[in-house]
């Protein structure tokens, strides 16, 4: 659980409990309206075109396969909202760069995010720990990660669960842009939380993960009950649509993250055929020669 300057009160985490459940039909699961026809499924595409052409990208120039099978798509369409942006940053105590370069790092997004966009900044060593809570204001930020620190080991399995939970759950399913920026180099020291749990919840409630990826403290080290630090950030931010940076690159990080959120980020709707109900939904979309697509890697099963 994120720990909180501010006094929670009894009705706002019941509130949250609320917002919770209402959050399961943004992951991209099988809706029905009141009226009991099905809606089909919604996904959130990241689209580019490389070719030089100004032509918009539309669903014909695209292929979706669910578990192999081709699916055919309903609808394609930009989506100009704004993006709730999370900034996980590993504030333990052998974090391999300086308190400078984090402050550094997480300022640059305060001076690239758009209209209507805000930040949300956790830090996290055995607990995580909420540094500012959501705004678009540089002076906050500047002022609020002032108390980053160093102590204690990375939990950064648990981080991403509670970051997930307690911040942008409550956000759904209205706003359809959440992303976590985690700033770190992907070592978990003691969370209770499994990789594959941790993943999972990332996947089903579509949140697109970016990192800044510092040089693995570990050298490499094998990992018992998890991916290698390095594989750890490559293989969550790959799963869920995301893109790791190296630290080193901040700026150009950010301004990449934040342009990509509000520009290329499309809506894109299909009724699931021909696969099971049951089982985790792989997907895999492709287009058309000049067009970069990205999305997560799974679905939910598609249970009516």
């Amino acid at each position: 659980m994120l720990k909180d300057p501010a006094t929670r009160t009894a009705s706002a985490i019941c509130l949250l409990l609320a917002l919770a459940s209402a959050a399961w039909s943004q992951s991209g699961h099988s809706n029905r309206s009141s009226t009991g026809a099905l809606e089909g499924t919604i996904l959130s595409v990241t689209a580019i075109r490389t070719d030089g052409k100004e032509e918009p990208i539309r669903a014909a120039d695209l292929f979706l396969y669910e578990n192999a099978v081709e699916q055919k798509i309903k609808n394609f369409s930009y989506d100009p909202s704004p993006s709730r942006i999370v900034i996980l940053v590993d504030n333990s105590q052998t974090v391999p760069v300086s308190m400078e370069e984090l402050k550094n790092a997480v300022m640059e997004f305060a001076y690239e995010i758009y209209d209507g966009d805000q930040l949300f900044v956790i830090a996290y060593d055995e607990k995580p720990e909420i540094i500012q809570e959501w705004t678009d204001d540089p002076d906050k930020m500047k002022s609020s990660i002032e108390t980053f620190r160093k102590q204690g080991n990375p939990y950064l399995f648990d981080a991403l669960n509670a970051t997930v939970a307690e911040v942008l759950v409550p956000l759904m399913p209205g706003t359809r842009k959440t992303a976590i920026v985690v700033v770190g180099d992907g070592l978990d020291r003691g969370s209770k939380t499994p990789y594959d749990g941790m993943l999972r919840e990332l996947l089903d409630k579509d949140v697109t993960v970016y990192a800044l990826q510092m040089k693995d403290r570990t050298g490499g080290a094998y990992r018992r009950y998890s991916p290698k630090a390095g594989k750890v950030i490559e293989e969550v931010t790959k799963d869920t649509g995301g893109v790791a940076f190296p630290f080193a690159k901040a700026k150009e990080a950010a301004k990449f993250i934040c342009d990509e959120l509000r520009k290329n980020r499309y809506l894109l709707s299909y009724f699931p055929t021909n696969t099971s109900s049951y089982d985790a939904r792989r997907l895999f979309v492709t287009g058309g020669e000049g067009i970069q697509l990205r999305l997560k890697a799974s679905q939910p099963p598609n249970i009516k």
